[in-house]
Parts: structure tokens; C-alpha cells; sequence
């Protein structure tokens, strides 16, 4: 990347955040600090109002805007991904919020450009075995107003088969794990973290209550100490390849995450807090399946088969 496009890619980071330290830049454009403040400078010699505060990072004026930005063909390719994959994995509104971007994002583009976007149009298609679950995305919007606004939220929550509560929840955030939207909340009934399924949550009602961006871990730091303690685990289970087509939708029920194929070997991944769950489900594979990890679940296993053993074993005489 030349300077002037470096430049440019600076002013558009500094423009999509409140505040951005020179760390920040200096790793996002693998440049040195130095560098870092000679190109600030150079756009504030240009005109840009970049306010620096020692300690803190640079934040840009209020009221200053870019010009509309270009995308080339390569960014606006990315995002009509994005937008597949999004009809997939959300609901009907953030699909509707998705396309409105996406036309904007066409109406910048050069023609040449454009006729580019609608031909992958036509040409890239997410095909999913799973049964859609609109439920879950009802209120995805909702729940990511709530998240940047750091609101309170009372939800109605389906927990069992006919069990029903109401919560009050302190959200701090949203993961997708196990072909399904998770909220990450600070239950004011239980007095601690909770997993909500959303797809399970039959009200939400956003309250006028707030609550600090530092009472509660972010979430990446959450799901780190779930696994640290061992609340969640990762698995990894090896199939043979023959076997793995097998699966079907069953693959998704336990956590799954990811898979790899190597050779005639398919691991897959999950994260699990139910160890015996997928133990279980991994009997009815026999030979076909071997664990690599965590040897808790082997474990399991070994009890599991033991008990099998036993239950058939001949009735003495």
C-alpha cells in the first residue's frame, strides 16, 4: 500500500470509531509507531481535524465527514457474501437492514462494478440442511440496541418444555454457536452469568435502565472463562470420512463449532458443557468415531461401553 492510500485508510479507521490509539494503527497497517505519528500529522497539515490526547488515542472532530467512500470490487464481492451467509444465520429484519446497506453500498459503485455485483448475485448460494428458525431472529435487533446502548432488557423465557420465567438481564452480548443465536446476560433472578437460547425467548421489552460498560467481563473474555472452568469444553472428534456423510442434521445438536478434513479423516469440532450428552450420541458410531480430545469424554466412554458390556453379558443357570 502507497502513502496516499495508506493515508486514506487511516482517516476511514480513525472516522469508524470514538477514539483509536496509535498501537492500534501501527498494528492494523504493520507500520511503526513513528510512522504512525508522521502520518497524522500529515493529514492534519491537510486539513483533517485529528485531536490527539496523550494517553488516551486520536478521535476526529465532530461534524467531520469523508466524502462518500469508493469500495472497490473486491470489498463490495466481501460484503455480498456477507449477505448471503446473513439470510442464513439472522432474521427478517436484519436481512431488510443488510439489503438496504447493500444497495447503498451498489448505488457508490461504478458501473462496471455493478454489473460485476449482480452477476455473483446470481452465481453464490448458501444451502443450509437445517430447518430455518425464524424465532430466533425476532429480536436480534432489539438485542443488539440493548447490547450498544448497555440497557437493561425483561424477556420471557421458555427454559423447558412448560416451563416459563421472566427475566431481568444485564446483556453483554450475542454468540452463535450450535446453529443458534446464545445470549450472554447478567440474570438478576439466578445472581449470575447465563446462556439464553433466542429462539426460546417468547417477549422482549427493552427498560430504561442502564448499567457501566466495565460491570461485566466483555464477551470474549466470558466465553474464555467458561472454558477455563471448565463449564465449556472443547471436543474433538475424529470420524472416518464413509461415516461422517452419515451424520446428517445430527452433527448440529451438540455444540458443534467447525470440521476439518484431512486425508479419509473428518475432526470435528464442539464446545459442550454436557460431556455425557455427546458421549451418547457417539455410541450408536462404534468404531467409526475416535475422540482426540478432551480424555474426560474418553472416560465417559469407556464407563458408557462398560455398562453396555455388562447389561449384556449371558444370565448364569
Amino acid at each position: 500500500m502507497n502513502r496516499i492510500d495508506r493515508l486514506h485508510a487511516i482517516l476511514t479507521h480513525l472516522q469508524s470509531k470514538k477514539r483509536v490509539t496509535a498501537q492500534e494503527v501501527a498494528d492494523r497497517f504493520n507500520i511503526s509507531l513513528r510512522t504512525v505519528y508522521r502520518d497524522v500529522k500529515a493529514l492534519e497539515e491537510s486539513g483533517v481535524p485529528v485531536i490527539g490526547e496523550a494517553g488516551s488515542g486520536y478521535t476526529i472532530m465532530e461534524g467531520y465527514r469523508l466524502p462518500p467512500v469508493m469500495f472497490t470490487q473486491e470489498e463490495a464481492s466481501a460484503l455480498l457474501l456477507g449477505a448471503k451467509l446473513a439470510e442464513h444465520l439472522s432474521d427478517e429484519s436484519i436481512k431488510k437492514h443488510f439489503n438496504a446497506a447493500l444497495f447503498k453500498i451498489k448505488a457508490v459503485l461504478r458501473s462496471t462494478d455493478k454489473e460485476h455485483m449482480d452477476q455473483l448475485n446470481d452465481n453464490i448460494a448458501v444451502i443450509s440442511r437445517l430447518p430455518s428458525d425464524d424465532s430466533a431472529g425476532r429480536f436480534l435487533v432489539d438485542l443488539q440496541k440493548a447490547l450498544g446502548d448497555k440497557r437493561e432488557i425483561h424477556i420471557r423465557y421458555q427454559s423447558g418444555q412448560d416451563a416459563v420465567t421472566e427475566r431481568t438481564l444485564e446483556p453483554i452480548g450475542l454468540c452463535h454457536y450450535g446453529q443458534a443465536w446464545h445470549l450472554i446476560g447478567w440474570c438478576k433472578l439466578r445472581n449470575g452469568y447465563r446462556d439464553f437460547r433466542v429462539s426460546r425467548i417468547q417477549q422482549l421489552q427493552i427498560l430504561e435502565n442502564t448499567f457501566e460498560p466495565d460491570a461485566h467481563p466483555s464477551l470474549q473474555e466470558y466465553l474464555q472463562s467458561m472454558i477455563n472452568t471448565s463449564e465449556l469444553q472443547e471436543v474433538c472428534i475424529r470420524f472416518t470420512k464413509s461415516m461422517a456423510r452419515y451424520l446428517g442434521s445430527q452433527k448440529y445438536y451438540y455444540g458443534y463449532v467447525r470440521e476439518e478434513v484431512k486425508d479419509d479423516q473428518v475432526y470435528m469440532y464442539y464446545v459442550t458443557s454436557h460431556l455425557e450428552y455427546i458421549a451418547r450420541w457417539l455410541l450408536m458410531y462404534t468404531h467409526h468415531v475416535t475422540i482426540e480430545s478432551p480424555e474426560a469424554l474418553v472416560n465417559i466412554m469407556r464407563e458408557l461401553t462398560e455398562e453396555v458390556r455388562q447389561h449384556y453379558l449371558p444370565v448364569n443357570a
